[in-house]
């Protein structure tokens, strides 16, 4: 919420910050969740229809409203968010359709990596001026869209490594530590 209501107000590096956090709240929380003793299988399907839902706003809707905010909220943002929502929503219906490919990979790109990737395109934001960066991140946000969709990739699953939790703990301290020096 805090990613969303700061891409609004103008906010990026906030919004940004949110953003990387929240990818590594939500690895966490998996690794949580697994440890839990007592955790029964009516518990399993209430914490992964909770995190469907999680993701769509954290991975689809927040990178759209990001979009759309740092484009100055044009209606030809719209059309981008809608895709990437749109895109989102497909994504998470398939997945929690017909699970991981081989129970290790997803087919199309995970969600958590659309706002991990768009966190890293931001970081290079200060290199343009606004006029030639909002197309880059607008191609960004499709792109991400259609490899979110696409049945002809397959990615292992990421979150549920520990080692790559802590790359993921590293790359939000790293994240957090740039954008934050941009607040001071």
């Amino acid at each position: 919420m805090t990613a969303i209501y700061c891409s609004i107000i103008g906010n990026f590096s906030v919004a940004i910050i949110g953003m990387v956090w929240a990818v590594a709240f939500d690895w966490g929380d998996g690794l949580i969740a697994r440890r839990m003793k007592g955790r029964t299988g009516h518990d399993r399907v209430f914490g992964g229809q909770l995190d469907i839902l999680i993701d769509i706003v954290s991975y689809g809707v927040t990178p759209a409203i990001l979009l759309m905010s740092y484009g100055g909220f044009d209606p030809l943002f719209l059309v981008g968010a809608f895709i990437m929502i749109a895109a989102s929503g497909i994504r998470l219906s398939y997945f929690s359709t017909y699970g991981l490919a081989g129970g290790t990979h997803y087919t199309g790109l995970a969600l958590d990596n659309n706002s991990l990737i768009m966190v890293f395109v931001f970081s290079f934001e200060t290199l343009f001026c606004t006029a030639a960066f909002t197309p880059i991140l607008y191609a960004t946000g499709l792109i991400l869209a259609a490899l979110n969709v696409s049945s002809r990739i397959k990615t292992p699953k990421l979150s549920g490594n520990p080692i790559n939790v802590y790359l993921l703990g590293t790359y939000t301290v790293l994240i957090t530590g740039i954008f934050g020096w941009k607040l001071i």
